[in-house]
């Protein structure tokens, strides 16, 4: 949060770490996933004109995380799950602020595709924020 728009000198790598750490779990309190969903979230508060050219990754990670989340049959306690799934949408949302709704477009054909209640809801309230 330091750095402000200098985060952007260095967003190419950052954006490596941040994707590598939403895809591995790190154990039950998932310290790691939910501070690197802060990290994400800050970043994109700094950085947001050079989102659009990211959205695809960070759309697909993040849309990843969700399922992984509510999918994986580990030792995570509900309130983590929950704190994920909520980082996660928050993220979405963010995003698609700074890609100017684009992410509520791609997203348009997903609910109705994806059964799993979770992950819908988080979905719906991306497509209903303002």
């Amino acid at each position: 949060t330091r750095l402000g728009i200098l985060i952007v000198r260095h967003l190419k790598r950052l954006e490596r770490v941040i994707l590598g750490y939403l895809e591995v779990s790190d154990g039950p309190e998932e310290e790691a996933r939910l501070g690197i969903l802060e990290t994400l979230r800050c970043t994109m508060e700094h950085a947001w004109p050079r989102m659009p050219c990211r959205l695809p990754v960070l759309l697909k990670a993040l849309l990843r995380l969700l399922w992984d989340v509510h999918t994986e049959r580990g030792p995570t306690p509900e309130p983590v799950r929950a704190a994920l799934l909520h980082g996660a949408t928050q993220c979405l949302i963010l995003l698609d602020r700074c890609c100017q709704g684009q992410v509520k477009v791609l997203l348009a054909g997903l609910p109705s595709s994806c059964e799993q209640n979770r992950v819908q809801e988080c979905l719906r309230k991306v497509q209903e924020s303002t």
